[in-house]
């Protein structure tokens, strides 16, 4: 496709790639979509003050740039007209397929205890110094993540602490931004609706080392990916791990109980106790990364771990739920096999009585999973209580169906079906006795849940608490 210009001049404000998002004065992004192309949109955007377009193909409303792979240009355009904004900041960039929001959150808060001005983008939240506001995804489009950025810096920011996704990778999103360091955590399977393999996973998260996107690399070499990241690059880089002492930041003696997770530090040139308030083992390992990042950077890391330990939960990671019940209740977000069997464990550790877990499976996301998850989840726990997530538009009993069967496969665990999230929740609380362990699982901070065309409000962490103040053994207690 030959690329082509519109004539004329005019003065640019920025760059949007959402048609009802655009502002006088900006660039419409006009880009294919899953199930629309942003072409379609840009009658919107033009009415809406847009003065030109990007895309693959004319827009009949605008003004268009047209060129062969749009996508691939917009975050090198957006980072030049937002004036570079990463070339002025430490951006830390954290990828992988588990741990990327805690040890971006780790990141931030140890960045704060050495008194950094920070952002943070995450697929919870985007904050800095100017406030914070919900995140739409785990990584923004590339004109969004330049503008925020730009804002950050503006605001004083002097550092950055982001979650980077496979998505995000190949799809050109951070193409622009320039990381000061980035952490690979961990790799397996997930995302393979999307990804042709585990091979094509893998290369996504690779691209974020290259010598062009990062100057030095932090890696776990506690799996295999690890191992053959750090065989393949040509930038510096320094390893962290929990199962190898040879590695250049190491963990041991942890110890994960209801009430927080300490180890011992390991580093060139020093040990250390670190004593998080965060719960599970595997915060130890975020906690590495996040340790081992910051080194790089040269921040004063008594400091930085100071501001780690004050950090008390990230939402919707085992985050606990108190209202005064006789057993302990957690919200998570384990989403995939590796993530449960990083969890179950710790759960475990803290009952000698059951385990309640309510999971479901969210359409129109990796089929392959599904069983899986329900398998682990059988292995692990005592019972199962079966229930929607996210459908979409697939169809809800048939995702109970694939969770159950995979559950069953175990047979370990008492399954129980129960349509209605809410209900779910309420039948696990009920069937909790003294002493158990109930966790809400798969959703973790997630606000919101869609059937359909129909998405309604509905939080986790608010219906588990719900539930409890409704437990037969608080409310004998009034």
């Amino acid at each position: 496709m030959p690329t082509t210009y519109p004539d004329g001049e005019a003065t640019i404000t920025g760059i949007s790639q959402d048609s009802r998002l655009v502002s006088a004065g900006e660039v419409y992004a006009a880009l294919p979509g899953a199930n629309h192309h942003g072409a379609d949109f840009a009658g919107e955007a033009a009415a809406r003050g847009a003065i030109a377009a990007i895309s693959d193909r004319p827009c009949a409303d605008l003004p268009t740039f047209v060129v062969t792979d749009p996508r691939r240009i917009l975050g090198p355009l957006a980072s030049w007209l937002y004036g570079e904004p990463s070339r002025h900041l430490d951006v830390f960039g954290v990828t992988g397929t588990n741990g990327k929001t805690s040890t971006s959150y780790l990141l931030s808060a140890g960045l704060s205890g050495a008194s950094i001005e920070n952002g943070l983008i995450s697929g919870i939240t985007i904050r800095g110094p100017q406030g914070a506001h919900p995140a739409v995804r785990t990584t923004p489009e590339a004109g969004e993540l330049q503008r925020t950025l730009a804002a950050l810096r503006a605001h004083g920011a002097d550092a950055v602490a982001m979650e980077v996704s496979s998505h995000a990778l190949a799809q050109y999103r951070v193409e622009g931004t320039r990381f000061r360091v980035g952490i690979f955590t961990n790799l397996s399977a997930d995302h393979l609706d999307f990804h042709r393999d585990l091979d094509d996973y893998f290369s996504a998260k690779a691209a974020l080392f290259s010598p062009e996107r990062s100057d030095c690399a932090v890696v776990s070499i506690d799996d295999e990916y690890g191992k053959r990241l750090t065989a393949t690059l040509n930038i510096p880089y320094c390893t962290f791990s929990t199962q190898t002492p040879a590695a250049d930041f190491y963990a041991d003696r942890i110890r994960a109980d209801e009430h927080g997770t300490s180890f011992v530090l390991h580093a060139p040139g020093r040990r250390a106790t670190v004593e998080l308030k965060l719960l599970g083992a595997h915060q130890a390992d975020n906690a590495l990364g996040a340790i081992a990042a910051l080194t790089q950077r040269g921040t004063d890391l008594d400091a930085a771990i100071g501001g780690m330990e004050s950090l008390d939960c990230v939402p919707g990671r085992m985050q606990r739920i108190d209202a005064g019940q006789p057993f302990l209740a957690f919200v998570d977000y384990m989403h995939n096999p590796a993530g449960q069997k990083r969890q179950f464990p710790y759960l475990r550790s803290l009952t000698t009585g059951k385990v309640i877990v309510v999971i479901g499976a969210t359409g129109e996301r990796d089929p392959g999973k599904r069983r899986p998850l329900g398998m682990t989840a059988g292995l692990f726990a005592d019972t199962v209580v079966v229930t929607d997530e996210s459908p979409f538009a697939e169809n809800a009993a048939a995702l109970r169906r694939d969770i159950a069967a995979g559950a069953r496969t175990a047979r370990h665990a008492e399954v129980i079906v129960q349509p209605g999230r809410a209900d779910a929740i309420a039948l696990a609380t009920t069937l909790a006795r003294p002493g158990d362990v109930v966790v809400v699982a798969g959703r973790g901070h997630d606000p919101v849940q869609t059937f359909g065309d129909t998405t309604h409000a509905f939080d986790d962490r608010d219906e588990l608490r719900r539930a409890i103040q409704q437990h037969p053994a608080l409310q004998r207690l009034r």
